[in-house]
């Protein structure tokens, strides 16, 4: 399948539910502290993505049961939010997905519950600065593989290894599209889909500590690293516009 190019009016419509998320994931930012429950918060985005003219787009997206993705300690994605309270020092990821008159946003952060230990702030770090990194290095012209090849070098150049099997993606009409974007590179970075300007898409650096195959929970959604250490994850929406890939869900 063909990857969309959206014209500027329709890249207009795709800025309203994406910023929406992110105005979404700093009121979870917000409101994470010790004692709350990741249902709590799974609420709390609920009502504000509704009251502020949205839907949550990943309720009852391939049948899961909440709004919010919330992924803590050694769940890296897709976690489903619990009634257990946050402790002091965990790790939490969210990813909020929002659709608008038809049209879809997507993004992701991972936060420390209070203070957290040095080596898991390294790795926060780096998934976000793997992902700007990226997109500050996007221009039309260059191979998605070489999107993944920024990505994948950044995080090993720092000691984490990616996790494996799933990726960033395109996003429009439909909260995955193509391209497929891995935060590695199968095959060669020099071949396969071209960036061009009007394409929108999500990266999504996803780490690991030393091994990325992916293990999947009992429940069918939580995503573990095979070594079982804590995982994180950041996801940006971008467009690319005048030969520049610029951030869609970022507040301004």
């Amino acid at each position: 399948m063909a990857i969309a190019i959206r014209k500027p009016q329709e890249i207009e419509k795709i800025k309203i539910p994406a910023k929406l998320v992110a105005k979404t994931l700093r009121l979870l930012k917000e409101n994470t502290k010790p004692g709350i429950t990741p249902i709590e918060l799974d609420k709390m985005a609920e009502e504000f993505i509704r009251d502020n003219g949205g839907r949550p787009a990943f309720k009852g997206l391939y049948d899961f049961p909440n709004s919010v993705c919330i992924s803590r300690n050694g769940v890296v994605i897709h976690g489903i939010p619990t009634n257990e309270p946050l402790k002091e020092g965990e790790v939490v990821g969210f990813d909020v997905g929002v659709e608008i008159d038809g049209w879809y946003g997507d993004a992701a952060i991972t936060i420390g519950v209070g203070k957290i230990k040095d080596e898991y702030q390294k790795m926060i770090d780096v998934s976000r600065e793997a992902l700007y990194h990226a997109i500050e290095n996007i221009k039309p012209g260059m191979r998605y593989k070489q999107i993944s090849k920024l990505i994948e070098d950044y995080i090993t150049s720092h000691g984490f290894v990616p996790l494996k099997g799933y990726s960033g993606h395109g996003i429009g009409r439909k909260p995955h599209e193509e391209p497929q974007i891995l935060n590695y590179v199968e095959g060669k970075a020099n071949q396969g889909e071209k960036v061009k300007n009007g394409h929108v898409f999500c990266l999504e650096p996803m780490l690991c500590h030393k091994c990325g195959e992916p293990v999947l929970a009992d429940n069918g959604w939580d995503v573990y690293c095979e070594d079982m250490e804590v995982g994180v994850h950041y996801e940006h929406q971008v467009a690319v516009i005048n030969n520049k890939a610029i951030i869609l869900t970022q507040e301004d």
